[in-house]
Order: C-alpha cells, then sequence, then structure tokens
C-alpha cells in the first residue's frame, strides 16, 4: 500500500482545518498558502471529502469550507479511506467478504490478512484531532530572559 499525493494532502487540509477553526468558514486560497498546496489541487480533494459529510461548504465571497465534525470524531483512516478508497495491501481483500476462488488454498492470504489489520488498526486509532495536535508549534521553548 502506497498512500497517494491526494491522501497526504487531505490529511493535510483537514489538520489545517482542524487548527484553524474559529467557527467561521476557510478559503481555500489560505489554506493553499499555508500548505503550499495549489488551489487547483485543493478543489481536487475537497469533493470526495465533502461527498462523503467529511467537509462542509459554502459557496460566494464570505464562502469556504470547515468541518462537519469535531476533530476527535474522525480518524486518519477515516480520511484516507474517503481519498485512496481500500487501504487493502492485495485486490483480493478491498471487499470484507474474500471473493477469490484460491482462498481456501492461499498460502499467503493470512499474511496479507494480518498485515491489513495492522495498518487498519493503526489508521483507525489515531484521531484527526492528534494529528492536529502534532502540527501544531512547540510553544515549550521560552527564550525570555
Amino acid at each position: 500500500m502506497k498512500v497517494s499525493t491526494k491522501g497526504r494532502y487531505a490529511l493535510r487540509l483537514m489538520i489545517d482545518l482542524a487548527n484553524h477553526d474559529s467557527g467561521d468558514w476557510i478559503a481555500l486560497k489560505d489554506i493553499s498558502k499555508r500548505q503550499g498546496i495549489s488551489v487547483k489541487y485543493l478543489e481536487q480533494i475537497v469533493n470526495p471529502l465533502s461527498k462523503t459529510g467529511y467537509l462542509l461548504s459554502a459557496r460566494g465571497p464570505h464562502g469556504g469550507y470547515k468541518l462537519a465534525k469535531t476533530p476527535e470524531e474522525y480518524s486518519a483512516g477515516d480520511i484516507l479511506r474517503a481519498i485512496e478508497g481500500s487501504l487493502a495491501p492485495v485486490a483480493c481483500l478491498d471487499t470484507p467478504d474474500n471473493q477469490c476462488e484460491r482462498y481456501s488454498v492461499c498460502q499467503t492470504i493470512k499474511f496479507w490478512e494480518g498485515l491489513d489489520k495492522v495498518v487498519s488498526e493503526y489508521v483507525d486509532s489515531v484521531s484527526l484531532q492528534q494529528l492536529a495536535d502534532q502540527a501544531k508549534p512547540d510553544d515549550s521553548w521560552d527564550f525570555s530572559i
């Protein structure tokens, strides 16, 4: 499994929205400036996130985007799956019921199922809030004299 640029940028977009939530709509051009991602590319990312109900959007001069839920309610896995689709390491695990005719004799299926389980458990255990907290600047450095 390799996460695409869209998947990586989707996490950055959602973290940016979480860290800059003031209750107002956030324009893509502002996210673009902060993240160094073109507005055109961000538009390709917000579409599937909006369709899955992860983002709210408003048109117009004061429009933009907001998270539809609190950052604690999203997992990194939710966001990645909205953009990437299945995170399964092999195609036969893309659906809940493995339809492979060789399943009963496959010598590697347990390995692939184990890898899929570990990846899913990890990405689903990390919340958007945790990612946002890690992305905030560390204020522990105090250089006052």
